[in-house]
């Protein structure tokens, strides 16, 4: 899964026509928002852990307490995770080209069979 960028409506997408990376900022950004969205979700649960310590049962409580002890860890591994490689597909200058005919094999002499 590579970057995509937002289009506006009714502008066709640009097509990429080489298979450079994203630029380094992009990767930066991702990961970032990436990781503050993990860290949220950590918060989240810390908070609700401790309102609904008293009022649910005491498994959802250590669940939340767990997930919140967990997260950072993955947030992490997230974060300092090598760039992602787009897969572009097939290549578009040969996409369309008729298959080779099969070659003709030479005996050692250098005739063809």
């Amino acid at each position: 899964m590579g970057i995509r960028r937002r289009t506006r409506p009714g502008k066709p997408q640009v097509q990429a026509i080489t298979s450079a990376p994203a630029s380094l900022a992009d990767d930066q950004a991702r990961r970032q928002r990436r990781y503050l969205i993990q860290m949220g979700a950590r918060v989240v649960c810390f908070v609700a852990a401790i309102v609904a310590w008293r009022h649910v049962p005491m498994i959802v409580g250590l669940t939340l307490v767990a997930a919140a002890a967990v997260l950072p860890y993955i947030a992490v591994l997230g974060a300092n995770a090598g760039r992602e490689r787009p897969d572009y597909g097939p290549d578009p200058v040969t996409r369309d080209l008729p298959p080779a005919p099969p070659h003709e094999s030479l005996d050692p002499s250098g005739e063809p069979r």
